[in-house]
């Protein structure tokens, strides 16, 4: 039972402390969509999609005025589409009108966004995964609510080079086509070493194979809560400063279980996970960097940054998993530099660089996340920093991703603009040093000797 003193405590943390439910993600399978007539399946996509998250939009809205709950975003994920579309889409066009069809089913429903324009590649790209991820710039620039992922590692089977470099080229091609927009599109692409199946966040959300025919996935938030809590033990001892954090991540995921048996009692689809994710934005008081602070770090990128990034990660999975039976997804604290405006600032006065992000992602949620770069940066460039993201997850055995922007036509110095959640990315420098003749050897770099458990 939920007492006085704790709503209280509930609705100080949502009114003054940024506490909010981030989303809502209703993951739907499209298997039983398959079919070769590529018109059809398209048919069968938008009719599954728009009958089983018709009523997605408007619950989310009932259950946050019901509550008080900011509910901030409403999504889909799908099966991937590279297994949908194998058997009907011959061509980057085909699966291009996929994508329009997911798109429409979006606007229909009212989502924010619909994630599973994804391919998994981890071993070898099919003909049919080769074709959706040369297809990616097209769909994500004639689309505007379709998010793409692909999985190119796995701590069991290694990395997939050969998609990896191919990645580099279509996350640089993806930028040209969205040039207008600040090179948007790349904001919608994510790249994943061990990807999770349940994950309710995008650009990355896809709707696992192991999934059931549909589901509901919650992902919370609360930077700015967790920092409040660490200002009333400032000063204090480690032991303190983890019990504080765990007893804040463990209030924020009771809250995020309250709406996720809502919402699947009321849309009737079973409840699926909790992703207890600490997703900054650009407000002022939501940020991980000011956790740093408060920590007494100066700025994110000083000395000890990686060490406090560990120390909140674990904390705040370990007071999440008391609160919630089913924790996924990727869970704990995401680091992305356009959404949090004191890792902006850190970029700006040259305190954070690319190397010291690479750093914190060997113990954070996510990995390389929303970071901009000149728009001159060459492919194979672009190739290297995926290669070394996936490395990092695949021998720590750890989900990774990157979402890199190559700005085209600005440079370092200056920033791109994104509005809204996405917010502002300072353009960050990359290596000048080539890694060509590593990226464009063909084939797969062999899983970690501690993936063998068997």
């Amino acid at each position: 039972m939920i007492n006085i003193n704790e709503v209280r405590e509930t609705n100080r943390m949502i009114e003054k402390e940024n506490l909010d439910v981030r989303t809502i993600t209703m993951g739907i399978s499209l298997l039983d969509c398959v079919c070769n007539d590529l018109g059809l399946l398209c048919e069968n996509i938008y009719h599954k999609i728009t009958e089983k998250a018709g009523n997605l939009v408007r619950t989310g809205e009932e259950i946050s005025k019901e509550y008080g709950i900011p509910i901030v975003n409403k999504r889909i994920s799908v099966t991937p589409v590279s297994l949908v579309g194998a058997s009907a889409c011959k061509t980057e066009g085909d699966f291009v009108k996929i994508a329009e069809a997911l798109d429409r089913a979006a606007k229909k429903v009212g989502v924010n966004f619909i994630g599973g324009y994804t391919a998994l590649v981890s071993k070898k790209m099919t003909t049919a995964d080769e074709t959706l991820i040369r297809s990616i710039p097209s769909a994500l620039s004639e689309t505007e609510r379709v998010c793409s992922s692909v999985n190119v590692g796995s701590t069991k089977t290694g990395m997939d080079m050969d998609a990896v470099l191919l990645l580099g080229k279509m996350i640089k091609r993806t930028a040209e086509r969205t040039k207008d927009m600040d090179s948007f599109g790349c904001a919608k692409l994510v790249i994943f070493c061990n990807a999770p199946d349940d994950n309710p966040f995008m650009a990355g959300a896809f709707h696992g194979v192991t999934e059931g025919d549909a589901v509901i996935h919650v992902g919370v938030s609360g930077p700015g809560v967790v920092k409040t809590a660490l200002e009333k033990v400032r000063g204090a001892d480690f032991e303190t400063v983890c019990e504080t954090i765990k007893k804040t991540a463990f209030k924020i995921t009771r809250i995020g279980q309250l709406v996720a048996n809502q919402a699947s009692e009321r849309l009737g689809i079973p409840f699926g996970i909790i992703d207890l994710s600490l997703a900054p934005t650009p407000a002022v008081g939501d940020s991980i960097a000011e956790i740093f602070r408060e920590l007494g770090l100066e700025c994110a990128g000083a000395p000890g940054t990686t060490a406090a990034l560990a120390l909140l990660n674990d904390q705040v999975k370990k007071g999440g998993v008391m609160a919630s039976s089913y924790v996924g997804g990727l869970s704990g604290a995401f680091i992305p530099v356009s959404e949090d405006q004191g890792m902006i600032d850190a970029v700006e006065t040259g305190a954070l660089s690319l190397e010291k992000l690479e750093a914190m992602t060997c113990v954070c949620s996510v990995g390389l996340d929303m970071v901009a770069i000149p728009g001159e940066t060459k492919e194979t460039t672009i190739a290297g920093i995926l290669a070394d993201e996936m490395a990092i997850g695949m021998v720590n055995q750890k989900t990774t991703a990157v979402r890199i922007i190559p700005v085209i036509g600005k440079g370092v110095g200056e920033s791109a603009e994104f509005g809204g959640l996405f917010g502002r990315a300072p353009i960050m420098p990359v290596s000048r040093f080539s890694c060509d003749d590593f990226v464009s050897r063909t084939g797969r770099i062999p899983a970690p000797i501690h993936s063998f458990k068997n």
